[in-house]
């Protein structure tokens, strides 16, 4: 019976032996850290993945710009005459601007338009420098359109007989 008592004594004593708790404890431990490097390895996956698909536009400019072809001329009668034959496949908008920089009128020709022939009347317009603004998002081209009154040299008289 002695030796029964003894094999439990040695059983139980090396059960709760404090170097087996401290391994126990040191396993625990590198298990937590084991299981947290890869949550930050598949989070930082996953951002990274995410990032990869994200749109890679920076400032909203336009993926594909058409390019374009434009003639301005004004007629006798006051009117500004815009002809433009673009590509498809992107856009372009045409702008009249003051010399503030207000938009006076604007026009936007989408990516399956091909042509845009517009006829705009200035004769309502004060007299000053105007901007005509055409721009796919990538390249701008700019036209100043000056307005004037011809102010007669001679002064119109007229006669009349009483």
């Amino acid at each position: 019976m002695h030796s029964t008592n003894h094999c439990l004594y040695l059983c139980f004593t090396n059960r709760y032996k404090p170097d087996l708790l401290l391994n126990n404890h040191k396993q625990h431990t590198t298990m937590k850290t084991l299981i947290k490097s890869f949550a930050l390895a598949l989070s930082l996956g996953i951002v990274t993945s995410v990032a990869s698909f994200a749109e890679t536009n920076p400032g909203g400019r336009p993926k594909m710009a058409a390019s374009y072809k434009t003639g301005i001329y004004s007629t006798v009668s006051g009117k500004l005459n815009i002809a433009l034959d673009k590509e498809i496949g992107g856009h372009v908008d045409i702008r009249l601007k003051n010399a503030d920089g207000v938009v006076l009128y604007s026009e936007h020709l989408g990516k399956n338009e091909r042509t845009c022939r517009l006829r705009l009347n200035l004769n309502e317009l004060e007299d000053g420098t105007y901007q005509v603004e055409i721009t796919n998002g990538v390249d701008t081209t700019t036209q100043n359109v000056t307005v004037s009154t011809n102010k007669p040299s001679a002064p119109n008289r007229v006669i009349a007989i009483k």
